[in-house]
């Protein structure tokens, strides 16, 4: 079986290595991670330009009409250069659910806008367990004549304070399995009732708690079929954990990368330290492990 990619991949691959090289460099990494963003707003913009951002979808609604293979390509190679922002939550969590199960309404409206870097799009799933579970799923969503009306709290909204859009997971009915009735709902980050407070974190991530107090939403917010979004949620779980499993895979070829480069150049007992053999068993199983993961 032929694992290689195509030669289109490959360009993929090494325009996103050397673009990402130049533009954040590890120093930038580090001052957006101190930045109250978290993001570079030019940055995503210029991954707009070069079509990043919409590379799934049909070039009608702006973007080049890639395969998921391509996507995952691209998220490697994010993952090697440690990139910040909000692309994951962007496009695995929403705009591929958007792409798969919205409306023709929803697509014009809302993929044109994610292609071209003027949305930033998060999900809103978990609740006080933080599991991803349909049973863990509380926030009532109650209809109230043509307005879906929506109570209750979301944890660990990642990058909460600056999306435009809020892909939430509620509860609008009860059924013989606790994944019945869970409809997927799109939500304005602007809406009034809608609070958003940071969650500290140990690593430093952002992570919000949403609230929602009375949020009323139009029928047409509703993102599949009332009831039925498990399967939704199934959908875009599946595919968001394949690219976070690309993006650690590209972050530990970049650590494999710096490791050799340091063993090569680290110096004692007047030779570099990759020159000793207990280093090389080191190194040589880091690389076992990095090929595993790829492959």
């Amino acid at each position: 079986m032929d694992f290689s990619f195509t030669e289109e991949q490959d360009m993929l691959r090494t325009l996103a290595r050397d673009f990402l090289a130049k533009e954040c460099p590890k120093a930038k990494v580090r001052e957006l991670d101190r930045d109250e963003k978290g993001y570079d707003p030019r940055l995503w913009r210029s991954m707009a330009e070069l079509g990043w951002l919409g590379l799934v979808f049909p070039e009608e609604y702006g973007g080049t009409g890639a395969s998921f293979l391509d996507l995952v390509i691209l998220m490697e190679e994010m993952g090697r250069n440690i990139l910040p922002g909000p692309f994951l939550p962007t496009v695995a969590f929403c705009s591929l659910p958007l792409l798969e199960y919205g409306s023709s309404e929803q697509k014009a409206r809302f993929l044109p806008q994610i292609a071209k870097g003027e949305a930033i799009w998060t999900l809103a799933l978990a609740e006080s367990s933080g599991r991803y579970r349909a049973s863990e799923v509380k926030l009532r969503v109650v209809l109230q004549g043509s307005n879906y009306i929506l109570h209750g709290d979301k944890l660990f909204v990642t990058d909460g304070h600056i999306a435009h859009y809020i892909l939430v997971v509620g509860r609008t009915g009860e059924g013989a399995r606790p994944e019945d009735g869970i409809t997927l709902l799109i939500v304005d980050a602007r809406e009034r009732n809608l609070r958003i407070e940071a969650i500290p974190t140990i690593g430093g991530d952002r992570q919000f708690k949403v609230s929602f107090d009375g949020v009323a939403l139009p029928e047409d917010a509703v993102l599949g079929e009332t009831g039925n979004g498990w399967d939704v949620v199934g959908f875009m779980l599946q595919r968001a954990a394949v690219l976070k499993c690309a993006e650690m895979c590209g972050a530990c070829q970049a650590v494999l990368d710096m490791t050799s480069s340091y063993a090569r150049e680290r110096i004692q007992f007047d030779r570099p330290i990759g020159s000793f053999q207990a280093i090389q068993h080191k190194l040589a199983d880091m690389l076992i492990d990095v090929e595993a993961v790829q492959y």
